[in-house]
Formats: C-alpha cells, sequence, structure tokens
C-alpha cells in the first residue's frame, strides 16, 4: 500500500462530504414536490407527461396502490424492452446489422435492466445494436435508477407523516427525479465525458490502422451519454465487454474518479435528505457515518490484500501488488478502490475484473452485496435497505431498554419488525437456494472457469450479484445458457421486487402511527453508540448468514493459495 493510494481513497471520501448536503437539498426539494430554478425550463415538460398520461399529480396512493402501480409499470418496461431485444435485427439504428437475442438471453436481459441490476451475459459491442442501446437499454438506467429513489421518498414519507393514509404518487416521484435530477446532471456528465475524449456518435464502428501498421475495427456507438446515466444511476451496464476498463469508456484518471463519485453522489445526498424530511439531520448524519465505516473497513481489506498480491508469484521472484486483471492505466489503488465502490453501490461498473483479484480482495466485493447493498447502495434502494436494519437495531435496542422500540418519532411495534426480517430474509434465501442448485445439477456446473473453491465462488457470486441488483460478476462464470439466463434472470426479479414490496407496507403502517416524543427513556439514535449498533447488526447478520458459503469459497480459496495451490 502507498501514501499515493491512501489520498486517493480518503480524498475521494472528503469530495462527497462536501457534496452531500447540496445533493440532498435539492433531492429534498423534489421529496417536497418545491419548485427549483430547473422548474423554469422543465416545468412545461413535467405538466406535459402529466395532461399525455392523465396523471394528477396532487392525488397522493396509499402503499398498496403504489406498489401496485410501480409493479405495473416496472413490467410493462420489461415486456418492451424484450420485444425490442427480439426484433433487433429488423429495427432501425442498427449499423452492424447484428441480429436479435435468442430468447433465453433477451429475457435475462429485459429483467436485468428492469431491476437496475444491469447483469450482462453478452458483450455490449458484439451484441447491441445502437437503437437496443439507446431505446431498449438506456430508457432503463434512467427509470429503474427514478424508481428507486421514489420508493425511498415513500419510506421518507412513512417515518415524516403522522396519522397518514398515503404516502405520495408514484408517477408524481418517478418523473420530477428524471427531469430535475438525473436529466440535467446526466446533461453536464455527457458533455464531460466527450470532452475527455468519450465516443458519442450513431456510427457503429471506424477503421485505424495500427502503430504496427495493421489495420483494426474498433466499435463505436452514442457512448457518452449511457455512461453517465450509468454510473449516476448505479446502473452499471457497459456499453463494452470491458465496461470501464475500455478506453472509450473510461479514458483518464479524471474520468475514473469521476465515475466513482457518480456512482455515490445520490447515495450520499439521500441519506441528508432522510434527516431533513424526519426533522432532524443528525439522523442522515448517523445513517452516513455507519455506512461509511463499512466502507472503509471493505476499502481497507481490498486494497491490503490487492497490494500484497499473490505469494505464489513472490515465490518465482517477482515482487509488487496483484495487477492480474487490472487495467495498468489506474493500478492496484485505484482499481481496489472501484471495486468496493461499485459493490457497496449497487452499481456492477467495473475497471478491473474481481474474478483476477486474490481470494480475500475479491471476498470484499462479494460481502458487500450480501449485506443487501446498504453501503451507501443503490440510487434509493440503499438507503431505504439500510432503514431496514435500523428497524431491526432499534428493535434490539428497545429489548435492552425495556421498552417498545422507537425510531424518528415512530414505535416499531411487531408489524413493522416481522416485515423488515421478510425482506432481509428473502436475500439470503435466494442467493444460497440458487447457489446450492447450481453447485450440484449438470447444468450449473457446466457454467464456472475454475474448478474448486473458487469454481464455487463465480456461482455464488453470480447469484449474489443478480438478487443484489448489482450486476458485476465474476467473468470465469459462462453465463449466457438457458440455465444461468432463466435462473439469474429470476434471481434478479425476485431481488429487487420481493424486498420493495414488505418495505412499501412498512412505510404505510409508519405513516398511519402518531408521533411519539423522545423521552429520557428513549433510545438515542444519532450519536456514536446507535452507529455502533447499526454497524453490528448488520456485520452480525450479513456474517452468520453467508459465512458457511464464504468459507466454501473464498476462504477456502485464499487458504490454498497461501499453501502454495490455484484453482
Amino acid at each position: 500500500m502507498t501514501l499515493q493510494g491512501w489520498i486517493l481513497i480518503l480524498g475521494f471520501i472528503a469530495i462527497l462530504l462536501v457534496l452531500t448536503r447540496p445533493m440532498g437539498t435539492w433531492l429534498f426539494a423534489l421529496y417536497e414536490g418545491r419548485r427549483t430554478p430547473l422548474h423554469v425550463v422543465l416545468g412545461p415538460v413535467e405538466r406535459g407527461v402529466y395532461k399525455l398520461s392523465g396523471i394528477d399529480p396532487k392525488a397522493e396512493q396509499g402503499w398498496r396502490r403504489y406498489a401496485l402501480h410501480m409493479l405495473l409499470f416496472n413490467a410493462a418496461l420489461m415486456l418492451l424492452t424484450y420485444v425490442v431485444l427480439r426484433l433487433q435485427g429488423v429495427l432501425p439504428g442498427n449499423p452492424q446489422g447484428l441480429p436479435g437475442l435468442s430468447g433465453h438471453l433477451a429475457f435475462n436481459t429485459a429483467i436485468s435492466f428492469t431491476a437496475n441490476t444491469n447483469w450482462q451475459s453478452y458483450g455490449g459491442e458484439s451484441t447491441m445494436s445502437n437503437f437496443s442501446q439507446m431505446f431498449g437499454l438506456t430508457i432503463h438506467n434512467f427509470l429503474s435508477a427514478a424508481t428507486g429513489i421514489a420508493l425511498a421518498f415513500a419510506l421518507f414519507r412513512g417515518f415524516a407523516r403522522r396519522s397518514a393514509t398515503t404516502i405520495g404518487n408514484f408517477w408524481a416521484d418517478v418523473t420530477r427525479v428524471t427531469l430535475y435530477v438525473l436529466l440535467p446532471l446526466c446533461v453536464l456528465l455527457t458533455v464531460f465525458y466527450i470532452a475527455s475524449g468519450v465516443p458519442q456518435t450513431l456510427a457503429g464502428t471506424v477503421d485505424v490502422t495500427t502503430l504496427e501498421g495493421a489495420k483494426q475495427t474498433l466499435a463505436l456507438g452514442p457512448v457518452a451519454s449511457q455512461e453517465a446515466i450509468k454510473m449516476l444511476g448505479t446502473n452499471g451496464g457497459g456499453f463494452f465487454n470491458a465496461n470501464s476498463a475500455h478506453p472509450f469508456e473510461n479514458p483518464t484518471a479524471l474520468t475514473n474518479l469521476v465515475q466513482m463519485l457518480s456512482i455515490f453522489l445520490i447515495g450520499f445526498g439521500l441519506t441528508w435528505t432522510f434527516g431533513k424530511a424526519v426533522g432532524n439531520t443528525r439522523q442522515g448524519w448517523a445513517i452516513l457515518s455507519s455506512m461509511l465505516i463499512l466502507f472503509l473497513i471493505g476499502v481497507g481489506v481490498t486494497y491490503w490484500q490487492e497490494a500484497a498480491g499473490n505469494p505464489i508469484v513472490h515465490q518465482l521472484g517477482i515482487a509488487g501488488g496483484n495487477m492480474e486483471g487490472k487495467e495498468v492505466r489506474f493500478g492496484v489503488a485505484a482499481t481496489a478502490l472501484f471495486s468496493v465502490v461499485t459493490t457497496a453501490a449497487s452499481c456492477g461498473a467495473v475497471n478491473g475484473m474481481h474474478d483476477s483479484f486474490t481470494a480475500l480482495g475479491g471476498m470484499i466485493p462479494l460481502i458487500n452485496m450480501q449485506l443487501g447493498e446498504v453501503v451507501i447502495g443503490g440510487v434509493g434502494a440503499g438507503i431505504y435497505g439500510f432503514l431496514l436494519f435500523a428497524i431491526l437495531a432499534v428493535f434490539v435496542a428497545g429489548l435492552m431498554v425495556g421498552r417498545t422500540p422507537e425510531y424518528v418519532g415512530k414505535k416499531i411495534e411487531s408489524r413493522e419488525v416481522k416485515l423488515a426480517v421478510l425482506a432481509i430474509a428473502i436475500l439470503p434465501l435466494i442467493i444460497l437456494g440458487f447457489t446450492a442448485i447450481s453447485s450440484v445439477v449438470a447444468a450449473g456446473l457446466a457454467g464456472p472457469l475454475n474448478k474448486g473453491p473458487h469454481g464455487f465462488s463465480e456461482i455464488l457470486y453470480a447469484f449474489t450479484s443478480g438478487v443484489a441488483n448489482n450486476g458485476s460478476a465474476f467473468a470465469g462464470l459462462t453465463a449466457n445458457t438457458p440455465y444461468y439466463d432463466g435462473m439469474l434472470g429470476v434471481a434478479m426479479w425476485l431481488g429487487r421486487f420481493f424486498i420493495i414490496l414488505p418495505m412499501l407496507a412498512i412505510a404505510g403502517s409508519l405513516a398511519a402511527k402518531k408521533y411519539t416524543p423522545e423521552s429520557a427513556g428513549s433510545f438515542p439514535t444519532t450519536g456514536g453508540l446507535w452507529v455502533g449498533l447499526l454497524v453490528g447488526t448488520i456485520l452480525i447478520l450479513g456474517g452468520l448468514t453467508f459465512l458457511p458459503s464464504l468459507a466454501l469459497g473464498p476462504i477456502a480459496d485464499h487458504l490454498a493459495m497461501i499453501s502454495g495451490k490455484t484453482f
């Protein structure tokens, strides 16, 4: 590890802390439905959307209606994308003449982008036309991200409102987030990427002559615009197969930093928005502090392991860190940081190959996802997942002080605790269940490139990434098969929406409750003790649930490595 590497990590966090309040303030204005300076330009567009859709933005919805509209909207988008991908060969915007996708790949991809997972069982430049990228996939990059933020707003209202029967209007929330946050920021980021050398063209390819005099055909397309929302919306799906290790997606050290900042920006801001919504910004800072502790632990372990390198290589007289699978322009520190950022959020973009990390270095991205991606997390999904853990933590605190648990003025009773447990338990149930099946059936065993514990890690990582709606991969797994496309497609859908439904039920239940003022017997939820309890609750639940599977995979792989054996 080097001083330069730690300066990068700490500087990255410092920049985000400076941006947290401005971003949170902007989001809070939309949460409340207030006007912003952008309403002068985009207000007519917003009103036009409501008029064309027949939506009354002031007509609020109860949690059941909010959930129903959200599900129908996402199901319709998924079906539309499936049709586009299947018919790609006859649709316009296909300069390379690429054929339509197979049924199982189109199914997997349509669910993947609907669920904000952006898992890719394909190579982007060799599979997707420009039209499919722009119309079939980028639309989801905006709307799946906007859905996550809208759902976070709904839960915030559950905590903030008193004796209410509604939690907002899904259509108004999604429209405002798209128009006033995602779209303007993506325009700025797109211009920045174009200025940095990222292509933005409708051309399919360009022929070039290499330094050796050979002819080479390079894939092109509308890359910069997709790159902007890919990162800001924590989507992660790469225009190119190499994702952000490709110089057309990530040409410089500055674009690499901006991409990492984009991944975390909205997640940081939403913590402040939550504190503002419940009338105590210290609540938001307490949540962010807990997230940062978990994040720094993950970065520290990954950087330490990747900088230490492989002892088997060292025995050959080759010193240095583990550079296998890393883009040489960025090196160990920047790639280790990027890997933790992208899996702490539900992004999945990569600037190095996680399958080539050391065993314990690759285990941290795996753990980040298994914790429910609540360490900052995806846009909206991170904080509403974190608040589910907060409900369980305050329940434990209530048992310790011997009274009904309370959080931000709302009594947490058996209904909320049961729903929170249900939402959190879904993740390990699907991950471990599908991994177990795939580890014994012939179709599942045909996927891993490696044998032994590393091959098991490839399967475990795939289902962890799918259920957690991350999308990154241990790339050694051959996933474009009917078996894995189908299983991962189901896993991604369940991992997204089977957590949302209990969460919205909690929002509705909390909104109906009266406000309970703090008293001398209340457990404080803004100080260091509360932060420690939150971190401990998350680590203990994740550790107890997934430790056996980690022992079979990356931990066994590490022990084999230090004894001189690889897989």
